[in-house]
């Protein structure tokens, strides 16, 4: 028995920081991907990135010989491996940005299709609830039932029920 109570249990919720430290979460992942992608799809990432080319080549351009850090001469080999990194990385977070999305649209359009169903159900029981209302009122009147028939049906069934509603009332007043 005490062995049982030194275990983790399988029927209560562990610790909170026991659990996030044992399994990353995935969604902190995505959101950082999709940050990514944001970030890198902005006119002010180009422009930064542009200014650091410039800087770069400038620098390794115009600076002493004893300063430089990549030779123009072999075409700026470490800024091509730099740009070919970055690019080898922003790819696939792109990818992982859009699967993403991918996913939350499927969600969305599955939801939005329930929707439409429950709508189109609502909408054919009231037709149906109307053409069983015209139908009562036609064999109860003997003769065809149009809008403005149905509208006072409608309200003397309202003033019908708002009479019998009050009556309770005031015999309840009366006691």
């Amino acid at each position: 028995m005490a062995r049982a109570s030194r275990t983790a249990r399988l029927d209560t919720p562990g610790t909170r920081g026991a659990t996030r430290a044992q399994a990353p979460s995935r969604d902190r992942f995505g959101r950082f991907t999709e940050w990514v992608a944001r970030a890198m799809g902005t006119p002010a990432f180009l422009v930064i990135l542009t200014l650091f080319c410039l800087a770069w080549i400038v620098w390794n351009t115009l600076m002493p010989r004893h300063l430089r850090f990549d030779d123009a001469a072999l075409g700026f080999t470490a800024l091509t491996l730099m740009l070919s990194l970055q690019a080898s990385y922003a790819a696939p977070l792109i990818l992982l940005a859009q699967n993403r999305q991918d996913d939350r649209d499927r969600v969305q359009i599955e939801q939005d299709r329930q929707r439409a169903e429950r709508n189109l159900a609502d909408t054919e029981y009231l037709a149906r609830e109307i053409v069983a209302l015209r139908m009562a009122l036609e064999e109860r009147s003997n003769q065809q039932v149009t809008r403005d028939v149905l509208r006072q049906e409608l309200k003397a069934l309202l003033a019908e029920r708002g009479d019998d509603e009050g009556a309770p009332e005031n015999s309840h007043d009366a006691r």
